[in-house]
């Protein structure tokens, strides 16, 4: 059984969901998106994945070229893995795509190409947990099921001014099992959760003092009353990133680069990469790779430092642009390293390159 958190002043709960609908309407036209339009099970369900660690105006574009690309539940089930990877790049979390095709193909096994209704099924289904499977219930089927992330717990944090560690598990638990008596059927469901996410996305905000003069909960607000807006949510300090150095290589032969594809498994699976080597390597180290391989260098040029972060690690990147002797394309077969060689034609219509590495795109030409 989940460990659960008793929760404060919950009997301001039916006030609270009580306004969020008709509010939610009432502004629907100042944050126009294109989900919004058709809140189709496929479409909540492809924006809600897309949504996840990543803000609403940057997912826009990718939401509606991957639509023009792949309209239905069908299409993305039948998808190459290779145009999938491309029509998500740039969005990190390179899971959240997999996690796409493989459900996509188990609703067309088992579900006649439809997501299914029930809570159990969708959270059976690859990539799909507690929050994704309310909001696709609650916005396109109309259930009565609380959609609890981080907006939530911020939003009512506040307004019930309750001191419990948001980031601890059992208050998501808590605070679901608290709301979830008091949601309506139908429509209301859905736009109570999307209420949810405009407060937490522009009025209730997590960092600077909330909009509270905007927000419909300001009367009801406790931690407005007592201003104490700046002090909640409690929230325990993440652990910390790990950082590890690396150092990439822009090998270039003729009009091609290299590129690795990374393992089926961890960070960034699959996706194709340059290839890059453990450790800040200066040029003398270089070389002795270079040697160690039987390639031959004609121009040997330093690139600008980099950094990019992802949730648990911090890459520290160095870089070097390397022109390679003619023979040297010739020694990479042999030698059978792990490459291919694209051009930069190729490399923007058909390779997925994930952002780590898009600091040094530019460096090819």
């Amino acid at each position: 059984m989940p460990q659960t958190i008793t929760i404060p002043h919950t009997e301001l709960i039916p006030e609270i969901l009580q306004k969020l609908p008709g509010w939610y309407r009432s502004q629907a036209d100042l944050r126009e998106l294109p989900w919004r339009k058709s809140p189709t099970p496929y479409h909540t369900w492809l924006s809600e994945i897309m949504l996840q660690q990543t803000r609403a105006s940057a997912v826009i574009p990718y939401y509606e070229r991957f639509l023009t690309a792949l309209p239905d539940i069908a299409a993305l089930a039948a998808c190459d893995d290779e145009a999938l990877m491309k029509l998500w790049q740039g969005l990190g979390y390179y899971s959240r795509a997999r996690n796409l095709k493989k459900t996509a193909i188990a609703i067309c096994q088992e579900y006649d190409g439809k997501l299914p209704q029930d809570f159990k099924s969708l959270l059976a289904l690859p990539g799909i947990g507690r929050y994704t499977a309310s909001a696709i219930g609650s916005i396109a089927y109309g259930k009565p099921w609380p959609a609890v992330d981080g907006n939530v717990l911020r939003v009512l944090s506040r307004a019930l001014a309750s001191p419990a560690d948001i980031a601890l598990p059992a208050i998501k638990n808590s605070l679901e099992q608290t709301l979830a008596p008091h949601y309506p059927q139908g429509q209301d469901a859905g736009d109570i959760n999307q209420a949810f996410m405009d407060l937490g996305a522009t009025i209730c905000l997590p960092k600077g003092m909330p909009h509270c003069p905007q927000c419909p909960l300001e009367k009801i607000c406790l931690a407005h009353a007592e201003e104490l807006e700046l002090e909640l949510p409690h929230k325990s300090s993440p652990r910390k990133r790990r950082h590890e150095k690396r150092t990439v290589l822009l090998l270039i032969q003729g009009n091609t680069v290299a590129l690795h594809k990374r393992p089926a498994a961890g960070l960034l699976a699959g996706l194709w990469e340059f290839p890059n080597l453990e450790g800040q390597l200066n040029k003398t180290a270089v070389k002795k790779w270079l040697d160690a391989h039987d390639l031959t260098a004609q121009n040997l040029q330093q690139l600008p430092a980099a950094k990019h972060v992802f949730s648990h690690i911090e890459w520290q990147l160095s870089g070097w642009r390397i022109e390679l002797a003619p023979v040297s394309g010739l020694a990479l077969r042999e030698n059978a390293l792990p490459f291919v060689w694209v051009t930069q034609q190729e490399l923007a219509e058909k390779f997925s390159l994930p952002s780590a590495f898009h600091y040094y795109l530019s460096e090819i030409c």
